[in-house]
């Protein structure tokens, strides 16, 4: 079901939005968790290890996705908030022939350069080859990975967040399934985890792809829409090209981050992907609540209800505080014991190095929720200037507080450029949210 999101309540109509969507996380982080616990139960620290090492580079490609979602989101968003339902099909079918063709590049780019960007982050040697094995069948599917990923992002634009959840539970349960199938019964290791992850984001991925095509059928145009238009694509890179590079540049600062962690040993590496799971479940969580606030932005933006905005960002804060409080008490009441479901008491390195991250990083999630709002808004108005400004603002300062600290506090300096960053980009995307960067009927360059 389509939803407008001009008109009732904007508090009712975007809470009803967003709850879906924070489902959606839930399944989403439990199929990415799946892989982690099992290869980690069953396969040993080595197989975690490797799976968590894999990590920045497949967030490679998922900034891609991303950022191709969103920048396909908030142009359909805006179109169907104007009712232009001819543009709205067109800007639909460019976005899918597009990522036909970036995903088919990527996976051949990806089938290169794998192995090459393994050793250049220094990957420890005991887990070389498992990692890339894990990679070699994950690039196989990043065609159902963008498919997926846009599918959904159209079905969000339309105001529906409960389809893309009916297929993300299937799927995430398929998942779950069936690397207990490849991993305990098989013992195929990481290979089976990579397996299980191939074949469930590959049926999602067609099933979502098949009903969006049938959801856009059913909206009536008094014309036929275009299959791909050169000019749509131009509004849709407007948005997109910032996205995806905004996530690629966070990719990037990841794997230097994920370098100066490999140094530390396997169990230091253990350690932090079991731990950078359950932050990236927290911030995944805030990310998701924004993009709908980003959707219900760009609608209300195309249909000219500017207060509607200011009523979504105060609602969306409260929302995104809220879900940021429960997990800060969670990580930092039962951190350690969330934890061991990735590992067991042996691991004792890679347990002290993981539950030192989480104490460190979630009392600042609050921080990250009021960001992430006031970026959402920015975002969902187009005023992609200024969240880039923020957001690569907050990358820099990570990466390079990252590389300066680790030589006096070791791999705790790590830790501590997380916060400092998040704290500072946060201030300035409250800035720009308040002098009105995000108002169409303001002069955007004095914001």
């Amino acid at each position: 079901m389509n939803t407008d999101l001009t008109t009732g309540k904007p508090a009712v109509s975007l809470l009803r939005f967003t709850l879906p969507m924070l489902l959606s996380v839930a399944f989403q982080q439990l199929y990415n968790i799946s892989d982690s616990v099992i290869a980690g139960k069953f396969a040993g620290e080595d197989a975690l290890a490797a799976v968590g090492a894999s990590y920045p580079v497949t967030m490679i490609f998922m900034a891609v996705a991303f950022g191709l979602n969103i920048g396909i989101s908030v142009i359909i968003s805006q179109l169907f908030g104007a009712k232009d339902y001819v543009q709205m099909k067109t800007a639909a079918f460019t976005g899918f022939t597009t990522v036909a063709v970036i995903g088919v590049v990527l996976t051949v780019c990806g089938s290169l350069l794998c192995r090459p960007i393994l050793y250049l982050l220094s990957t420890p040697e005991n887990i070389m080859a498992d990692t890339a094995l894990y990679l070699d069948i994950y690039i196989w599917g990043l065609l159902f990975l963008f498919f997926y990923n846009i599918s959904s992002g159209v079905f969000t634009s339309l105001g529906d967040s409960k389809t893309p959840l009916y297929f993300l539970i299937v799927s995430s349960i398929g998942n779950i399934v069936l690397d207990a199938v490849f991993v305990i019964v098989f013992h195929l290791g990481v290979a089976g985890v990579a397996w299980a992850t191939f074949i469930a984001q590959g049926a999602a991925s067609v099933c979502a792809f098949w009903a969006v095509l049938r959801r856009l059928k059913r909206i009536e145009t008094t014309e036929k829409p275009l299959l791909f238009s050169a000019a749509m694509l131009r509004r849709i890179a407007v948005v997109a090209v910032p996205s995806i590079l905004q996530q690629s540049f966070i990719s990037v600062g990841n794997m230097c981050i994920q370098g100066l962690v490999n140094g530390f040993g396997s169990s230091a590496v253990a350690g932090y992907s079991a731990a950078v799971k359950l932050n990236t479940f927290a911030i995944t969580a805030l990310t998701a609540l924004c993009n709908s606030i980003s959707s219900f932005t760009a609608q209300n933006i195309g249909a000219r209800k500017l207060e509607r905005v200011r009523s979504g960002f105060r609602t969306g804060s409260l929302m995104s505080l809220t879900v940021a409080a429960v997990f800060l008490a969670l990580y930092l009441l039962a951190g350690g014991a969330l934890l061991l479901l990735f590992m067991d008491n042996s691991s004792a390195q890679a347990l002290a190095v993981g539950e030192q991250f989480l104490r460190i990083l979630s009392p600042f999630y609050l921080a990250v929720a009021a960001k992430l709002t006031a970026d959402a808004v920015l975002r969902g108005s187009g005023a992609m200037v200024f969240f880039m400004i923020s957001t690569f603002l907050d990358l820099l300062l990570r990466v390079a507080l990252a590389f300066v600290l680790v030589g006096p506090y070791g791999i705790t300096g790590i830790w501590l450029s997380w916060p400092i960053g998040w704290v500072i980009s946060t201030a300035l995307s409250l800035v720009f949210y308040f002098r009105g960067a995000w108002n169409p009927e303001k002069d955007r360059r004095v914001a």
